[in-house]
């Protein structure tokens, strides 16, 4: 019996008892926080469970690819504007170019958003994927600046201002408006996708895309069309971001251009590398601590970002593996 593989048993069992703990304590959030007069903290809960998703899908291709993408906002971005177009569309009565009317239920407007996602991810990707290296972070940044700037000039679309969604889409009749009934359905759908994602990394699939992240060249040479699986994980990757731009867009009740802007990826990208890039739970703990740190030293200070960017640079430079890696180190080794 493999001793290695011994050591790590309770690790592994801790680690499980962890990962049930938090669970819990996800699902007795919003009563707990009620019944501690602190209710405003299940929506800033909601928030970090939806970002998780977006941060999440840039980790498929960033952490476990090793495509380094500056234009992941666009898909973020274009997933909450078929929400806040198609609820446009269903308040005015007019149909979208003459063919589709609107509509405000979730059931319709969340595969809608995922399939534009995943088809102009599909576009972009065929494209971008030609390339490599700087000038592959280059054109997806370039790429993203055309759709921010497309939507800045769709003035019947509410343009540099955004638009407005009054009212929340509802979910198979269920009004979302309360905002418990939201943070779970958010939250459901975080952990179908986490649950995707932990199927996806550790198939076949998942091993493919860490040996092109360590040597595509490698791969190419033993006969994998390296190209396919590198386009297949871009699409999977902006589905995930149109997921959870769809659900900010109904959690903030409002979408603008400002969600498709480079910096909303640069905020994306922080979130995987404090995490921890090519882990699972990574970008969410990312997302967390980055979002948590955000609203306290907002609070103290409007010059926050000074306080902020060091402490990056600190967990950059002496955490190897960012936050989830400290977290492995303390727990002890792991069994691969």
């Amino acid at each position: 019996m493999d001793e290695t593989c011994d050591i790590a048993s309770p690790v592994k069992r801790r680690r499980a008892a962890l990962l049930v703990a938090v669970l819990a304590a996800l699902l007795i959030l919003p009563f707990a926080t009620q019944a501690l007069g602190y209710g405003s903290l299940t929506s800033f809960a909601t928030r970090i469970v939806i970002t998780a998703i977006a941060a999440s899908s840039l980790n498929l291709i960033l952490g476990y690819g090793g495509m380094i993408s500056f234009g992941h906002a666009a898909f973020y971005g274009v997933g909450g504007y078929v929400v806040g177009i198609l609820y446009a569309h269903a308040r005015s009565g007019e149909a979208i170019w003459g063919l589709m009317p609107g509509t405000s239920d979730l059931a319709v407007t969340l595969p809608l958003g995922l399939l534009v996602c995943g088809l102009l991810a599909l576009l972009l990707g065929a494209i971008s994927l030609r390339t490599s290296g700087v000038q592959f972070i280059m054109i997806t940044l370039a790429f993203a600046q055309m759709i921010y700037f497309l939507f800045v000039s769709l003035k019947a679309y509410g343009g540099d201002d955004g638009l407005s969604v009054r009212r929340r889409n509802e979910f198979f009749g269920l009004d979302v408006r309360d905002d418990t009934r939201f943070y779970f359905l958010s939250l459901g759908l975080a952990l179908l996708w986490f649950g995707f994602m932990a199927r996806l990394v550790n198939s076949r699939f998942g091993l493919v895309l860490r040996g092109i992240r360590q040597s595509e060249r490698r791969m190419a040479v033993i006969g994998i069309s390296t190209y396919r699986y590198k386009l297949a994980a871009y699409v999977i990757a902006g589905m995930g971001a149109g997921l959870s731009g769809a659900l900010m867009t109904n959690y903030a009740r409002f979408v603008s251009p400002d969600m498709l802007h480079w910096v909303q990826s640069g905020e994306l990208m922080i979130m995987v590398i404090l995490g921890g890039v090519g882990t699972l739970l990574g970008p969410a703990i990312g997302a967390v601590v980055l979002l948590s740190l955000e609203s306290v030293l907002a609070a103290y200070t409007e010059h926050w970002q000074v306080i902020l960017g060091p402490f990056l640079v600190l967990v950059i430079l002496f955490w190897r593996g960012g936050i989830n890696g400290l977290i492995s180190r303390l727990t002890g080794a792991r069994c691969e």
